[in-house]
């Protein structure tokens, strides 16, 4: 069983607690950040959206919400958290604007530069290549086309490090399984995290795969960050 596939039936066998937990165990601050992002997306005015590792569809919905005139997609490898999502989508009558699929990020069926904006919530330290998923990402992103990602990391506040450590490492895996009934996602968590490359790196390898003007805005006290920039694309070569 590859890493990738396993992360995709983990995913599967916990989707139907996965908002309750979310919510539960960010104290309802995931809303608020996601919020964020929606607007970050939202300041360049995009038409076509994709929304890669969509999950239950909370950052599509979302956006849809801040964007009126936007199309979105949402791609994630975990049919189940899509049947969700689609769910959610039905109640909030957004099926005409927001389409669901299963994909794999590191091979998304779409053509070249085809989205104006390209999001990600607390999907890409789950690929199990981060930069071909990120060079995936930037492929099918329009020339100045805008990417957001936001991502758990390594807070640096002093005040917030010490305690969640021992949230992250202690406590969240425990209520976790309690609710979850899987012994491993949410030990997973912490494991991702701190796999995850530091602020500074992530940025510099964004850069490195040609994104500009990259901003990084961190969340209380760095728990998450929202990374967002431009793709630069290289003109083609004349034959």
């Amino acid at each position: 069983m590859s890493d990738q596939k396993a992360v995709t039936e983990m995913f599967d066998d916990i989707s139907s607690h996965y908002d309750f937990l979310n919510h539960l165990l960010s104290f309802q601050v995931d809303k608020i950040w996601r919020r964020k992002t929606s607007r970050i997306v939202a300041s360049c005015q995009p038409t076509a959206i994709l929304d890669v590792a969509t999950g239950t569809a909370d950052l599509a919905i979302r956006m849809a919400k801040n964007i009126p005139m936007a199309s979105i997609v949402g791609v994630d490898l975990s049919e189940k958290m899509l049947e969700i999502g689609r769910q959610k989508v039905e109640q909030e009558q957004l099926e005409q604007r927001i389409k669901l699929m299963t994909a794999d990020a590191a091979h998304l069926p779409f053509e070249g530069s085809r989205f104006d904006a390209v999001a990600v919530a607390f999907g890409v330290r789950n690929f199990e290549h981060l930069e071909a998923g990120l060079q995936e990402m930037l492929r099918v992103l329009k020339n100045n086309g805008l990417i957001a990602i936001l991502e758990f990391s390594h807070p640096k506040n002093g005040m917030v490090k010490g305690p969640y450590q021992c949230y992250s490492k202690y406590i969240l895996p425990k209520v976790g399984r309690a609710f979850s009934k899987h012994p491993q996602a949410y030990s997973y968590l912490p494991s991702s995290i701190e796999a995850f490359p530091e602020s500074w790196d992530f940025v510099q390898l964004l850069k490195r795969l040609g994104v500009v003007e990259v901003k990084e805005e961190a969340f209380f006290g760095g728990i998450a960050t929202l990374y967002h920039g431009f793709i630069q694309k290289k003109p083609a070569n004349p034959q």
